[in-house]
């Protein structure tokens, strides 16, 4: 976020430097092209009297004196042609006494009394240079033409230096603004780490490094006020709901084991006609006591942060098939097992073997004698492009089955089905789900292809999470 910040206020001001630096360095650069050629246009038109005055006088031989030393005074290079455009001087004596130069476009414009100024390439020099071409007298009577050349080398390091001089204002601008900017974006976004800090501790159960709330801007402090209030006030909740889970187990365990003892101790006492009742009390007592439990496990679950880890599904559905067996045998109800093996999910530790034994306690319940539950393992992919594989655990009954109503409402805690003849509690679904919910997964009811219910619980595959990552 600090990079962000930096970025974008660096960026807008490189902007509003480039809007501002670039047309001032192109404007000048202009300006004193202009200024250096109109300055060297007036020297010119100033020769070119002298010369003509010097031509009406019939002092000819003056004329090269007098053009050396403009040039050494200008820094130019002078070449004087007569009324017809032959040359009579030249500084650089590059064209020779005599030859006529009356067809060159600048000569030509001079010799119908219109001056000439313009930049071209300088083929000795390589380099590009100014000149400026006057006529010397009126339209009737040309005495004289004067071209004056100027190398533009040091117009244009003049020039160069302005863009460095700009170019350093620029970066010094951008330096200043960079550590202003940092301060800045520092400012607001420490107080933002150490929030980001402090909820991802909360998260995890406890903060053990609040987030200051005298630093950053004021909105920033009044929002680390609020959160830390908010974050102590949920951890004495969490604190409070923890310790009634890990303290209610033994408060309750001794009280309802009594009372099992005193009703159990009043059976040699009652007569025949009340052992019916009893043994009714006795079992709502068992019912009660395993609700308690289911809430506790419930309540710890909860409040629990279980890093999920890879687990051998079939070798997890094997297992628990096998020690459910004999509770099957006993109701004349078979496990089948079905699917590969070495099929490995991401869940929490232990959490496969309390789904399993939660589904398949259901699962006995509503079957009846001579039918068979069904384990199967599939790996399906989930809808979509680009997503995982799922691995699904499907247990299968053949009992009455439920409505889509019914199966909606299975997962809420104490729910039970209308014509329920069992002593459940209505805690073991919920309990699945929030298992299945802890492992990454998700649990969902359906109705059997052959009657009854289908129970689907889908992990994540180990392989293609391991892959991603």
């Amino acid at each position: 976020m600090t990079r962000r910040l930096l970025l974008s206020h660096l960026s807008l001001m490189l902007f509003v430097l480039l809007a501002l630096e670039v047309p001032f360095g192109i404007l000048y650069a202009r300006s004193e092209l202009s200024r250096f050629s109109h300055a060297a246009q007036q020297g010119a038109m100033t020769l070119a009297e002298v010369c003509e005055d010097k031509m009406e006088h019939g002092l000819t031989a003056d004329l090269p004196e007098l053009a050396r030393a403009y040039g050494q005074r200008t820094g130019s290079r002078v070449l004087v042609a007569g009324h017809k455009g032959t040359v009579l001087t030249d500084t650089a004596a590059r064209a020779p006494v005599g030859r006529d130069l009356s067809a060159e476009p600048d000569i030509s414009t001079a010799l119908r009394d219109q001056p000439a100024v313009g930049t071209r390439s300088d083929p000795s020099t390589g380099g590009e240079v100014l000149f400026v071409t006057v006529p010397g007298g009126s339209d009737t009577a040309i005495a004289c033409v004067v071209r004056t050349v100027y190398t533009l080398g040091s117009l244009k390091a003049k020039v160069h230096g302005t863009w460095l001089a700009l170019a350093g204002v620029g970066l010094g601008v951008l330096t200043a603004v960079s550590l202003i900017g940092f301060a800045l974006a520092r400012s607001i976004t420490r107080p933002v780490q150490a929030l980001e800090r402090a909820t991802a501790q909360l998260a995890e159960g406890r903060i053990t490094d609040p987030p200051a709330t005298d630093h950053g801007p004021p909105e920033l402090r009044r929002l680390a006020v609020s959160f830390t209030r908010t974050a102590t006030r949920l951890q004495h909740l969490l604190q409070a709901q923890q310790a009634f889970a890990s303290e209610a187990s033994h408060q309750l365990k001794t009280p309802l084991t009594a009372l099992r003892l005193r009703l159990e101790n009043f059976e040699p006492h009652l007569a025949p006609c009340a052992h019916d009742s009893l043994d009714k009390a006795l079992g709502e007592l068992e019912r009660l006591s395993r609700m308690v439990q289911g809430l506790l496990a419930l309540a710890r679950l909860e409040n629990s942060e279980i890093r999920p880890e890879a687990v051998d599904l079939s070798a997890v559905v094997a297992d628990r098939a096998a020690i459910w067996t004999a509770f099957a045998d006993e109701q004349q109800v078979g496990i089948i097992v079905r699917g590969a093996t070495g099929a490995r999910v991401w869940a929490v530790p232990g959490a496969l073997e309390q789904i399993i034994d939660n589904l398949l306690s259901n699962a006995l319940r509503v079957s009846p004698p001579g039918t068979a539950i069904t384990l199967a393992t599939t790996t399906a992919p989930r809808e979509g492009g680009g997503t995982p594989p799922m691995t699904e655990l499907h247990v299968t009954d053949q009992g009455p089955g439920m409505s889509e109503a019914e199966r909606r409402s299975a997962f809420d805690r104490f729910w039970r089905a209308a014509d329920a003849d069992h002593d459940g509690t209505g805690l073991g679904l919920p309990m699945v789900r929030q298992l299945t919910r802890a492992c990454g997964g998700e649990v969902a009811l359906e109705a059997a292809p052959d009657g009854g219910l289908d129970a689907v619980v889908r992990f994540q595959c180990a392989e293609s999470r391991l892959h991603r990552e």
